[in-house]
């Protein structure tokens, strides 16, 4: 079969799928089609073609519009730009529908669930006028320009004029030159300061090797030189989509970045202190700057308003929160089961257990601690915890995690994830273990793209 790339295909747009596309047919053929709506008649240029059953396109003309269109609001996630917003073409409404049908679907398929969803806004504190993430990692090309990934490329696109960030977030970014091959990371706390952080390129396998520092710099101009922490970064705003990426293929791809997060790499605190002040419930958390925290300005109340309502562990019990991040869910946890209960947090990176415990000395029942979740869950089964709450990477906790914690036996689980496909797969896992899905709830965390967040309370 001869390649399809670059060939303009008219087709009829069909309904959304996972990643951002519409899937439409041609000629036998699946082509996931980018930049449109169901419904819509399209011109669309082949932008992948790899020979299999689908190909990739992008809508270069509209023939026939969808209600539901409205001018792009943003100007760099277009057919060959960035994969910023995959929807911004769309009223929010219409939006939250496509997130609401993917997830249905993905249940549907994987977990054979029939359920209606409803994808509801983050309301409360992230309801400001202008963009909604606080958190933006940029990446920094040869010239030391910096800008977004263009869609599926390594490839910087210098233009930031994506309407995400909150206000004030990239004043004046374009405007200096960074180091080449960097990445940098901004962040505006809830006090309204801006931190950016530069994170040196990764150092090679080789000069690894052989002992050699990468960059040589060490923080000229009142830049504070440090070590990376190994945090999870943000964990969207990649823009890249799974598509139709096997599960296997998908967890491959997120233990490289893993692994290239965690590569010991020099950073520079360029602007701010490098700590970012976050409150949740009536909590000050002080956190790495570079390190995870939830992208949306109102999400961690949100989630964690959730979790408490949800969870209801009882004074005296057990509870755990797995992903734990700096503790925010396992904060709420300790506050509910009281001085004669125990809460045992995990999480992977040492600098927001360091961070966590900073926040939290004064609930002492709270054993915050670093390690792997797998390896933690599957040794400690007692004393029975009531509750577990996990929020795990884009990947999904996976059969040893869910095995764990089924194993566990806890009366409720409330698990969270931000890939409707991973989600579901993790659902699948706790029905086969005897668990039956009590509520769901999904938020449009990530507005004008295509991720969504999901939480789901499983009940034995």
């Amino acid at each position: 079969m001869s390649s399809w790339r670059d060939r303009v295909l008219s087709v009829r747009l069909g309904p959304p799928g996972h990643g951002g596309f519409c899937v439409a047919r041609h000629e036998g053929r699946v082509v996931f089609v980018r930049h449109g709506l169901p419904g819509e008649l399209v011109r669309a240029r082949v932008t992948e073609d790899r020979g299999g059953a689908f190909c990739r396109a992008d809508a270069v003309e509209i023939v026939e519009a969808s209600p539901d269109r409205i001018p792009a609001t943003c100007p760099v996630s277009g057919p060959g730009g960035a994969g910023c917003c995959d929807f911004s073409f769309a009223t929010a409404a219409a939006q939250r529908q496509l997130k609401a049908a993917v997830v249905a679907e993905q249940l549907r398929r994987i977990t054979g669930i029939e359920r209606a969803v409803e994808v509801e806004p983050i309301t409360g504190s992230g309801d400001h006028t202008g963009g909604w993430r606080t958190r933006i990692r940029l990446a920094v090309d040869p010239a030391g320009r910096a800008g977004v990934h263009r869609y599926r490329s390594t490839g910087v696109l210098t233009d930031l004029r994506c309407p995400q960030p909150v206000p004030g977030a990239l004043d004046d970014i374009d405007r200096r030159r960074w180091m080449p091959g960097a990445e940098l990371v901004i962040a505006v706390d809830d006090t309204g300061a801006r931190h950016i952080v530069e994170i040196a390129p990764p150092v090679p396998d080789a000069d690894r090797r052989g002992g050699e520092r990468h960059g040589g710099r060490s923080g000229p101009g009142g830049r504070a030189d440090r070590r990376t922490g190994g945090a999870r970064g943000p964990r969207a705003g990649s823009g890249r989509a799974a598509g139709a990426e096997t599960p296997s293929a998908q967890r491959r791809r997120t233990a490289a970045r893993r692994a290239a997060a965690h590569t010991d790499r020099d950073e520079w605190v360029v602007e701010g202190s490098g700590r970012a002040v976050q409150y949740v419930a009536g909590r000050r958390w002080e956190v790495s700057a570079a390190g995870f925290w939830q992208a949306h300005r109102g999400a961690a109340q949100c989630y964690s308003d959730i979790v408490a309502d949800w969870a209801d562990p009882g004074v005296g019990a057990t509870a755990w929160d797995l992903y734990s991040g700096a503790g925010v869910f396992a904060a709420r946890l300790a506050e509910q089961v009281g001085p004669g209960g125990t809460v045992r947090a995990l999480e992977s990176a040492p600098a927001a257990v360091a961070d966590g415990n900073a926040a939290l000395g004064d609930l002492p029942w709270l054993e915050l601690r670093t390690g792997r979740v797998e390896q933690w869950a599957a040794g400690h089964h007692h004393p029975r915890p009531r509750v577990v709450v996990l929020d795990p990477p884009r990947a999904g906790a996976g059969k040893p995690v869910v095995r764990a914690v089924a194993a566990a036996a806890p009366d409720r689980i409330v698990h969270i994830g931000c890939d409707p496909a991973a989600f579901a797969r993790d659902l699948r896992l706790y029905l086969d273990a005897g668990y039956g899905l009590t509520a769901l709830r999904a938020f449009d965390a990530f507005p004008a793209t295509h991720h969504v967040e999901c939480l789901a309370l499983l009940e034995r």
